[in-house]
């Protein structure tokens, strides 16, 4: 023992420690959150938003355009809505990720803008009697919302909207009759392959 230290050194108490390492832990794990991508975006709630999508791609087929044909698809985007969120949630909490800090905030923040965009031009045209350009405007931008938000996110989100991009720039320049047939291979056939790809890979 050093002369200089006469007194050998006071051990820490186990409060001490204890709250010292925790954090730590706390630290690191915010900064893992920060670095990291957002991983709760739910495959199976993407089948599932596939699915409904084409019962109302089925329903709005029979329905005159665009009054009986706009109410469906208005109703499905509530209907898309509620389950994307309640399984984007059920998702976090598994996986113990806040859907409102690191990257699920910024997931959320750059997927809002585009399809508030999508609400206000969609009243514009629907006003202006262009309610045929309604598919194509919906896809392209649900489209920009998936790969802005995809940015924060697993590989596959912003592929996925790269695919809705390009189908809806198709369809604002194919024949207006076909707008349903959009609708369905978008908001239904690619939510449910990519939902499926994303269930397998990042679990659920």
């Amino acid at each position: 023992m050093s002369p200089l230290t006469p007194f050998p050194p006071r051990p820490e108490k186990p409060d001490a420690l204890h709250t010292r390492a925790m954090d730590n832990i706390r630290f690191i794990r915010e900064t893992m959150e920060r670095a990291g991508s957002f991983t709760a975006v739910p495959g199976w709630g993407g089948v599932l938003v596939g699915l409904t999508a084409l019962a109302a791609a089925f329903l709005s087929s029979r329905r005159p355009y665009p009054g009986g044909w706009l109410d469906i698809w208005i109703g499905e985007a509530i209907v898309a809505v509620l389950l994307g969120g309640w399984t984007m949630d059920r998702k976090s909490r598994a996986a113990r990720v806040s859907l409102f800090s690191g990257p699920g905030w910024r997931f959320l923040l750059s997927l809002v803008p585009p399809m508030l965009a999508g609400l206000v031009l969609s009243v514009v045209l629907y006003r202006a009697g262009n309610a045929a350009a309604l598919p194509g405007l919906w896809l392209l931008l649900y489209g920009t919302g998936a790969v802005t938000g995809g940015a924060f996110s697993v590989r596959v989100v912003p592929m996925m909207g790269l695919c809705f991009m390009l189908m809806g720039a198709v369809a604002l320049i194919a024949p207006p009759a076909w707008g349903t047939a959009f609708m369905a291979a978008g908001f239904g056939g690619l939510h449910i392959a990519f939902g499926l790809v994303i269930a397998r890979r990042y679990g659920g």
